[in-house]
C-alpha cells in the first residue's frame, strides 16, 4: 500500500512530513498522518513514538502545539501522529456530538453494525499504520506509544493489549488518559455506540482492567494528570482507580508511574510542560533495544 505526501517542513534539523493513504482498516477511506524524522534518520532506520490525540483533535494537532519535535530529534527519534477517527464514513449522526463518530474513533474495533466498516482504529494504528511507514527510514520493531485524554487511552490500551503479540510496544505513556472508561461518561457513550457488547465488551479496551491481567509481567507505563482538570473532577480520567489497580497486582514504580499535578489543566498547555519527560521516557526505553 502506497503513501502520497502532501507537505514537508523542515524542523530541528528534521522534517515533518504528511502523507496520505488509502485505509483498508476504515474501510477504504483515505486518511492523513504527520511523521517527524530527526537528522539521524539520513544515516539509518530509528525508533518509533507513536502519538495518539483525543476528542476532537486530528493528526495536525499535537504536532503544532505538543512541543514534541525538538525533544524527539534531540534524542534521534521519530514520531508518527495519526488522526483520531475516519472522516467522510457516511455513518447517520456520526458528526452529532462532538465526543462520538468523527474526531472521536476511541482506538476501537467497531463491533456494532452500524461502525463496524469504518471505525477500527485500533487496527488501523496497531497493523496497517506500521506498514504503510514501511517505506520510511523506521525501525517499527522498535515502537512506544503515548497519547493525550482519549488518545492517552488509546495509547494505554494498545499497549497492554500488545504485550503477549509479536511485536509488543516498548513502552507506553499518556497524559490525562481516560483511565477506566467503562466506568467514565466519555467511555460509556463510545462502547455503547461502537461495540455490540456495550460496556462490557469495552473492558477490553479499559487500561483499569487491562493492568490487572498484565500481573507479572515487566510492564513500562508513564502518566501525568492535572487535578485542576474539568475532566478529572467530572470523573472522566479516574487514575485513582487505575492506581489502585496498579497497587492490587503489585507493580513497582519503575514499571509504572502515575503522577498528579495541582492546578494544571486538560490543555496543551499541560502537554507542553511535561512533554520533555515523556519523550525522554520512551527514547531511553527505545534506544536501549538494539
Amino acid at each position: 500500500m502506497s503513501i502520497e505526501q502532501l507537505a514537508q517542513n523542515q524542523a530541528f534539523n528534521g522534517t515533518i512530513t504528511k502523507y496520505k493513504a488509502d485505509s483498508k482498516a476504515l474501510g477504504g477511506l483515505p486518511t492523513q498522518f504527520n511523521v517527524f524524522l530527526p537528522a539521524e534518520a539520513k544515516d539509518g532506520k530509528v525508533p518509533v513514538l507513536y502519538y495518539l490525540a483525543g476528542l476532537t483533535c486530528n493528526e495536525d494537532t499535537a504536532p503544532w502545539k505538543g512541543g514534541f519535535l525538538r525533544d524527539a530529534a534531540a534524542e534521534g527519534i521519530a514520531l508518527v501522529f495519526p488522526d483520531t477517527s475516519p472522516r467522510g464514513a457516511g455513518v447517520e449522526d456520526e458528526d452529532k456530538d462532538w465526543d462520538f463518530g468523527t474526531g472521536a474513533g476511541f482506538y476501537v474495533n467497531a463491533t456494532a453494525d452500524k461502525y463496524a466498516k469504518n471505525y477500527n482504529m485500533y487496527s488501523f494504528v496497531t497493523e496497517e499504520l506500521p506498514s504503510l511507514l514501511s517505506s520510511l527510514p523506521i525501525d517499527t520493531s522498535r515502537s512506544s506509544i503515548f497519547g493525550h485524554s482519549m488518545g492517552g487511552h488509546g495509547a494505554l490500551v494498545l499497549y497492554l493489549r500488545s504485550l503477549d503479540g509479536p511485536t509488543p510496544y516498548l513502552s507506553a505513556s499518556g497524559f490525562a488518559p481516560i483511565l477506566n472508561p467503562t466506568l467514565a461518561p466519555w467511555g460509556e457513550k463510545a462502547f455503547g455506540g461502537y461495540l455490540k457488547g456495550g460496556v462490557e465488551e469495552g473492558k477490553e479496551y479499559d487500561a483499569t482492567e487491562l493492568i490487572k491481567k498484565a500481573k507479572g509481567k515487566d510492564v513500562k507505563i508513564l502518566v501525568d494528570v492535572g487535578t485542576g482538570d474539568n475532566f478529572y473532577k467530572q470523573k472522566q480520567l479516574l487514575p485513582e482507580n487505575f492506581i489502585e489497580a496498579v497497587k492490587s497486582t503489585g507493580f513497582a514504580s519503575s514499571n509504572v508511574q502515575v503522577n498528579l499535578h495541582e492546578h494544571y489543566d486538560h490543555s496543551y498547555y499541560f502537554i507542553s510542560t511535561f512533554a520533555p519527560e515523556h519523550i525522554k521516557y520512551h527514547a531511553k526505553i527505545l534506544k536501549a533495544k538494539l
